[in-house]
């Protein structure tokens, strides 16, 4: 792994970086791609001119909020949630009210769980920092160890944690399809364009009607899949990781989720990292956001080096990648409370 001078973004989220080193090296070692942890985890702040956050994040739509009892951060970075405020704010009990107040007359999880009925990204401060495993593995497949070098990887993900995963597969060697559906195309591609290029670089692109069954063919053609999506969402499209990994030996099933694939919250990397208490201090030892939906490039570091080991072993797995488990595990590695 390279060494890089720690400048105001990486000074920051250092005393967390322990396990992802240490994570990063294994993954290097294993399949000699050389991994810059500063320009992984802030390539994007960087090319957008970001400012290391307070209590609004990096890229601005996610705020924590103080509550009755604690902290909240909410994220609003789609249209729809903005729409969707006043629902939030009668839900709270303050019609017609603002958010900093409405959330000040309720607790933390109270507040999380009212945004989250709304389909708003919304998590408790420290909620998710149980402590446990930011991978989780399934077995539903046989056995057959491979290497990365000419498997088919889907890439069905978007935005950062799922497409930073395939980037580190195909650079190992492995073939990527990037995979979109004609009506919602990766959000990605409407930020900062050289990072969208610097993520999906060299890989094959598919946009497809997904309602006309073309999707099953691609997803029988992979050794590996990398999806984010609600398992529900993918079974009404007829596919089914269970199915997917008993039908070829060695293959692998990556599935990244806000809180596990059994929970149906959504999440995006800021609020995540709260969720998993990856925050930093202010003065008054109060949290604020640590570097810029650091959940994401985390998770997709774990997701990576989840399916290589899986891989080396035998493969025939379900991988189950939570944002927020992944944020906590570096979190509760701090020599600090957070």
């Amino acid at each position: 792994m390279k060494n890089t001078a720690l400048d105001g973004w990486m000074a920051t989220a250092d005393p967390f970086l322990g396990p992802l080193r240490a994570l990063a090296d294994d993954l290097t070692e294993r399949t000699g791609v050389p991994l810059d942890l500063s320009a992984t985890l802030f390539r994007r702040a960087r090319l957008a001119g970001f400012t290391p956050p307070g209590r609004i994040s990096a890229g601005g739509s996610c705020r924590l909020l103080g509550t009755a009892d604690g902290w909240a951060a909410v994220n609003l970075a789609r249209p729809d949630d903005q729409a969707s405020l006043p629902a939030l704010l009668a839900l709270l009990g303050t019609p017609g009210g603002d958010l900093i107040t409405a959330a000040e007359q309720v607790t933390a999880g109270h507040f999380a769980e009212s945004a989250q009925m709304l389909g708003i990204a919304a998590a408790a401060h420290r909620s998710d920092a149980s402590g446990r495993a930011p991978v989780r593995a399934e077995r539903h497949g046989w056995r057959q160890p491979r290497t990365l070098a000419g498997l088919r990887v889907v890439d069905l993900s978007a935005l950062w944690a799922g497409p930073l995963c395939a980037k580190l597969l195909g650079l190992a060697g492995a073939h990527v399809v990037k995979t979109e559906s004609t009506t919602r195309p990766d959000g990605a591609r409407f930020g900062h364009p050289e990072f969208y290029r610097w993520l999906h670089d060299g890989h094959e692109s598919l946009v497809l009607d997904f309602s006309s069954g073309a999707l099953a063919q691609v997803v029988a053609e992979a050794d590996v899949v990398i999806e984010a999506s609600r398992p529900r969402a993918l079974r009404r499209l007829g596919i089914h990781p269970e199915q997917f990994l008993a039908a070829r030996p060695g293959r692998v099933w990556v599935g990244i989720t806000g809180y596990g694939r059994q929970d149906d919250r959504i999440a995006f990397g800021d609020d995540a990292a709260v969720a998993g208490g990856l925050t930093g201090l202010d003065t008054r030892g109060d949290p604020v956001f640590l570097g810029d939906a650091l959940a994401d490039p985390v998770t997709g570091l774990y997701a990576a080096r989840a399916v290589v080991r899986s891989l080396a072993s035998g493969g025939g797995e379900l991988l189950c990648v939570s944002m927020a488990a992944c944020a906590a595990a570096l979190a509760a590695s701090a020599p600090r409370p957070c």
